[in-house]
């Protein structure tokens, strides 16, 4: 299981906290603003998360920390989601 985590800032100024796991070959993600106890889970990432979520984990691929089969899933899922916009 891989977990990636970010922090980012929403258009009315609150955090956004987004956890992304990869568990049995399956992309979830899970996110919530700082201010909400809980979590909302999901897996059908959007666009942008999957953008975000692709930037960071090519990152972490030049570093060593992720495989580079998660950078190919990641770039074909976001095809996939410009495909059916």
């Amino acid at each position: 299981m891989k977990k990636h985590e970010w922090r980012e800032t929403t258009d009315e100024g609150e955090t956004r906290i987004a956890t992304a796991i990869r568990h049995g070959g399956k992309w979830k993600l899970r996110s919530r603003l700082k201010s909400e106890p809980e979590w909302v889970e999901t897996t059908d990432i959007s666009l942008e998360d999957l953008e975000t979520l692709h930037e960071l984990v090519t990152n972490k691929y030049q570093r060593r920390r992720a495989p580079y089969e998660h950078v190919l899933e990641l770039e074909a899922l976001i095809k996939a989601a410009k495909l059916r916009k």
